[in-house]
């Protein structure tokens, strides 16, 4: 970021859009989801691909997101399924999460990896625990390593889960489609924003919203994150403007942030959301 000039060759493999990238914790690795409908992962050091792509989504892939500690990817795709995939087997782990009804947009690990928080057109967001799911994956491998029997087993008891926790009562409140989930650094809470224009916080332990939704914004969602201490959250929107909000009045500060000519896209990189001391 010295230089802002082009770091290698491009990544080239995917044969469509690609509509996600994600950075491992370490920096080490990139994981790329596309339209393709693989998720691809490339070594920074050489930039080269790494293994074979992910294959298993039925339909273009949405979000990819690494696990804190670079073990797992999860995705969410037009299939309406989110999927978690072993990086050092490269293999899909346990069945797809398909609690969604409509596609999904967005996808996240929470700071400690016990929670994946995931967006959906369908307006809700669902938070699912990993414990259980991990709980329930394991269970298959021991009682039927190699049986088809095991598959249906597991998304029985996936299903069953579903009362009991795994994925906790659907957060509703926005009237659009969730384009954009993020949790707050310290893992208590979940930011949202939505097509219909608003952002919303709730609280990890409650599942309630917090407060009043934030409005200001014209436009669809395009970005949302923390700034390393969490007292400030930034927002991209396609009205071309970028808004930093204080986290604990929930509250805009200053103006916003405008000057790009088509809207604020995912890609914005922020030196602020780094070392927290301002945005780019």
């Amino acid at each position: 970021m010295q230089t802002c000039q082009q770091v290698g060759k491009p990544l080239q493999g995917h044969t469509h859009l690609v509509h996600s990238v994600a950075f491992s914790i370490d920096g080490r690795h990139v994981v790329s989801g596309s339209y393709d409908k693989t998720i691809r992962i490339w070594d920074i050091q050489t930039n080269k691909q790494v293994g074979e792509p992910l294959r298993g989504h039925t339909e273009g892939v949405l979000s990819v997101a690494f696990s804190p500690d670079g073990r797992h990817i999860v995705s969410g795709s037009q299939d309406k399924t989110i999927r978690i995939w072993d990086m050092q087997t490269s293999q899909q782990a346990g069945r797809p999460l398909e609690h969604h009804t409509d596609w999904v947009w967005s996808v996240a690990f929470s700071p400690d990896g016990r929670h994946v928080v995931s967006a959906s057109c369908d307006k809700t967001i669902r938070i699912c625990d990993m414990q259980i799911f991990w709980k329930a994956t394991l269970m298959k491998s021991i009682l039927w390593p190699s049986h088809q029997v095991a598959d249906m087993w597991c998304q029985d008891l996936m299903t069953e889960l579903s009362e009991y926790g795994i994925f906790g009562v659907p957060l509703k409140g926005h009237t659009g489609r969730v384009q954009l989930v993020a949790f707050s650094p310290d893992g208590r809470h979940i930011v949202s924003g939505s097509h219909d224009s608003t952002i919303r916080i709730w609280d990890i332990q409650t599942w309630q919203q917090v407060g009043v939704p934030l409005e200001g914004h014209t436009n669809w969602l395009h970005l949302v994150a923390f700034s390393p201490d969490g007292r400030y959250m930034v927002s991209g929107y396609g009205d071309r403007s970028i808004r930093i909000w204080d986290m604990r009045t929930y509250q805009q500060v200053g103006e916003p942030l405008q000057g790009h000519r088509l809207g604020a896209v995912s890609g914005l990189l922020t030196k602020w959301l780094t070392c927290g001391v301002r945005i780019y």
